[in-house]
Order: structure tokens, then sequence, then C-alpha cells
């Protein structure tokens, strides 16, 4: 069984059509990746994946179940949690209490475990365990968001654009931190604006234009489309 599916699905905001009937797959165990220009519906898709957009039309299935529509408490309880674009980490609260945030639905007994073994892929976070989250470098933002939705124990990680604004080297070594996820059994849902990276670390690919999906395939196999290499690589 996939592990999501969506199938037609379109979003509105207002009179604009955001996404205009896309269907996808993401199969348990992969990095699928979503490329295309600003505008293109990327995050709405994840937005809607999330519960914080509702669908117009379509339908959602995570692990088989219907989530389209449903609150985004309920979803992340499913085991579905986002870092989102721009990060969104608490800035007045330290590491520690935006961490603690992204495990605030769990009641098990492993939580200090995932904790440790956040701060094991991000040892920036360990060293700032204290510190004002507002205080950090961008790059630190960003392991902060991906550390704080790893705390939920997701099955399917949603990412949205996490190479935004941050330096060259800073990009690699998030990059390298996401393949680490992923091998370690979290599938992931990466939306990303810096192609060439997505479809390095991604398993599959599709590419989206104003709210429709125009390509899909294997992520080495776009990145040899003519196409591909021409729009979105800078090739060509």
């Amino acid at each position: 069984m996939s592990l999501l599916v969506i199938d037609n699905l379109q979003v509105n905001y207002g009179a604009i059509k955001a996404l205009r009937g896309i269907s996808l797959k993401v199969e348990p165990g992969q990095i699928v990746t979503l490329i295309g220009s600003n505008g293109a519906g990327k995050s709405t898709t994840l937005r809607a994946i999330s519960g914080l957009v509702k669908p117009a039309s379509g339908s959602i299935l995570f692990e088989g179940k219907p989530i389209g529509g449903a609150a985004p408490h309920k979803i992340v309880r499913l085991g579905i949690s986002q870092a989102p674009e721009g990060r969104g980490i608490f800035a007045n609260l330290t590491v520690a209490e935006n961490l603690a945030l992204g495990a605030f639905q769990r009641r098990d007994a492993g939580v200090e475990a995932d904790r440790e073994k956040a701060l094991g892929l991000f040892p920036r976070l360990r060293e700032r365990f204290q510190q004002n989250a507002g205080t950090l470098s961008g790059g630190e933002q960003q392991m902060l968001a991906i550390a704080r939705a790893l705390m939920a124990r997701p099955r399917l990680l949603l990412l949205d654009e996490p190479s935004l604004g941050l330096a060259p080297q800073v990009t690699q070594t998030i990059f390298r931190i996401i393949r680490d996820i992923n091998a370690s059994g979290t599938t992931i849902l990466l939306v990303e604006q810096n192609a060439n990276m997505a479809l390095d670390v991604a398993h599959h690919a599709y590419v989206l234009e104003v709210g429709e999906i125009v390509l899909s395939d294997a992520a080495a196999k776009l990145a040899q489309s003519d196409e591909v290499r021409k729009h979105y690589l800078g090739v060509g």
C-alpha cells in the first residue's frame, strides 16, 4: 500500500485555483520531491496534506484512510508532521521548549530517546539547547524546525523549502541530514526550490506548473530530461 495517495486534488483560494486536480503517490521509505516555479502550488499541496487548507474536491489518503479536510492536530496524531516554509520556530522559546512542543501530543515513553536522536542529527542544537530560538542563525533555525517535526515521530515528514535563504555550505549539510533521516526509516515529501539538490536526494519527483502536475518520473530520469534541465536546472 502506498503511504500517501492524492487523487484529483483541487484547492481554491477564493476565485484562485491553486491546485487544479493533482494526483500523486508517496511510497513507504521514499523521498519524493515536488519541484516547480514560485506559485506552482507546491506549498499548497503540503498545506492540504497537513490540514491547513481544505480541499475543494478530490481525496487525500494516508495509509489507506481519508484525511482530506481533517484538523491539523489530528493529522499530526496520525503520523504526519511538517517543517514549514519560513521555519515557523517560536523565537521567544528555547531550543528545548521548541522540541518539547513538537512532541506535545505524545504520551509514550519514547520522547526523551527521540529528542536525543534529533540532537544527534543536529549537534549544533545540543550546544544551544537552552538558548532562545530567535538567537540562532538561519541554518540553525532550519535544523530546529526539522528536529521539532521529528519529535512527533512521523511516518511521513513534510519539508517545505528547507534550503530557503541558506548559504550553499549550510544547504549541503541540511540535505545530508535529510538523507540520514530517510535512511533511518522516515518517508519524506520534499518541496524545494533548489531543483538540483531536490532531484539529487529524491527517489521520485513531480513537476508542478500553475497548479497542475506536468511531469512525473524517477528523480534521476527527470534530472536528465531536456525540459527539466532547461527550465529548472539552468542547463541548456
